[in-house]
């Protein structure tokens, strides 16, 4: 039987120091990827219909946004998007949208007490970072104006990574689609521990005043990409500090059931994925 570790975090030396990274391990705990799962799509939503949830159903809510370039689930509770969903192609990467034209905006799709706010990002020391790159949605106006939402943005360490390493795993993503047919992107943000005294502890920091929103202390990206009917599958996670340019992509490839079990979500589960080849065993995964 096909079987994977599960998730366990581990300490990878990158330059001269070591940083909390996630890695395969030798943890006892391994599951079973051939067992019967339920269908992740199923959901409670807002079933009422019994006594204990007579007078509403509480929650968790995750907003579900289409946009124009992009899919979302956004988080209530920490402020952040769970996820972000692109697609790309050659053709829809195309276009003349500038930047310059948009502008960070609050999202009044979400409820004003849930949302990310503007005054959050205010001197925090952390950049408002994209999970659905401004570059990739250069189709119209709106689309880029889209990509400017605090619901498609996240507190990234802005120089090193936001406006360096991560702009090079985007650029990345978009390179492939001179490869291949078609590229889809999910990104989104981690919360994983730290060791501290023998201890393991979730630690992230809170920015706003009051406190509002959550900085992840990694991010993944999750690349599915396809060529006539063959698929290819990768995925990275980064730790949201500053990395040095030299530090080979590959140091933060890691298996996608690792980032499915830190995340507790399922990629592509439409697909077969014992059918599927790694990402970097078919293309170069490297910054140009």
């Amino acid at each position: 039987m096909f079987k994977i570790l599960a998730v366990v975090v581990a300490s990878i030396s990158i330059g001269a120091s070591a940083v909390p990274a996630l890695s395969q391990g030798n943890d006892p705990y391994i599951f079973d990827l051939n067992s019967p799962q339920l269908d992740v799509r199923a959901s409670l939503g807002d079933n009422t219909d019994n006594e204990f949830l007579k007078y509403g159903y509480p929650g968790p809510v995750s907003d579900f946004l289409l946009r124009s370039r992009y899919a979302t689930s956004f988080n209530r509770a920490l402020r952040n998007p769970n996820w972000v969903a692109e697609h790309l192609t050659l053709a829809n990467l195309n276009g003349t949208a500038d930047r310059s034209n948009a502008d960070f905006k609050e999202d009044k799709d979400i409820p004003v007490m849930f949302r990310a706010h503007l005054k959050d990002y205010y001197r925090s020391g952390f950049d408002r970072g994209h999970m659905c790159p401004a570059a990739d949605a250069k189709k119209d106006d709106q689309a880029m104006k889209e990509t400017f939402l605090l619901t498609n943005m996240t507190p990234q360490v802005g120089v090193g990574f936001n406006r360096n390493y991560w702009a090079y795993l985007e650029a990345f993503v978009r390179d492939l689609t001179k490869s291949f047919d078609d590229v889809y992107c999910i990104s989104g943000p981690l919360y994983l521990p730290v060791q501290e005294d023998g201890k393991w502890y979730v630690k992230y920091q809170v920015i706003g005043n009051p406190p509002n929103v959550a900085v992840p202390t990694h991010f993944f990206k999750v690349v599915l990409v396809k060529q006539g009917s063959d698929f290819s599958l990768g995925a990275f996670a980064l730790p949201n500090k500053a990395i040095d340019n030299s530090t080979p992509l590959t140091d933060f490839d890691v298996p996608v059931e690792t980032v499915e079990k830190a995340a507790g979500l399922v990629f592509f589960d439409k697909l077969e994925r014992t059918s599927i080849t790694p990402l970097c065993s078919k293309t170069k995964c490297s910054f140009k």
